[in-house]
């Protein structure tokens, strides 16, 4: 498992918004700055971010983005899982990857499943708040 840019820079646009969260939009160019990632790259993740409920939007002079729940009700694995294609340590023990002809007695499959749990529940036990 390697976590692509477009994870790393969700995360870090999520403590963006945690870190500035007055209750008002944050502008893409504002986090852009203090970043330093592009605004089009930004866009490409945060349309991720606001597709899968983690920020609200709103456009026009006063728009941009900001949380929608407080950032200790965040987990970093939700926030890697809406824009990493998957977080398997395995192909076979990814749920969008086809079932492995050899996965009824394949010996090491207990071990990629445990692995696999092991990851996740440490994503999933660290909040945003955590990072802050």
């Amino acid at each position: 498992m390697m976590i692509s840019t477009k994870g790393r820079y969700a995360l870090r646009i999520m403590i963006d918004l945690a870190q500035h969260n007055d209750g008002s939009f944050i502008s893409l160019s504002d986090i852009s700055q203090r970043q330093e990632i592009s605004v089009k790259y930004l866009e490409a993740i945060i349309a991720k971010l606001s597709k899968g409920g983690l920020v609200d939007s709103a456009r026009g002079k006063a728009g941009g983005y900001r949380l929608n729940r407080k950032s200790k009700d965040y987990s970093v694995g939700e926030i890697l899982l809406l824009t990493e294609t998957t977080l398997a340590p395995v192909a076979c023990v990814d749920c969008k990857a086809e079932h492995c002809s050899k996965e009824s007695d394949c010996l090491t499959r207990p071990m990629w499943n445990e692995l696999n749990g092991i990851i996740m529940n440490f994503l999933n036990s660290k909040s945003l708040e955590d990072l802050l």
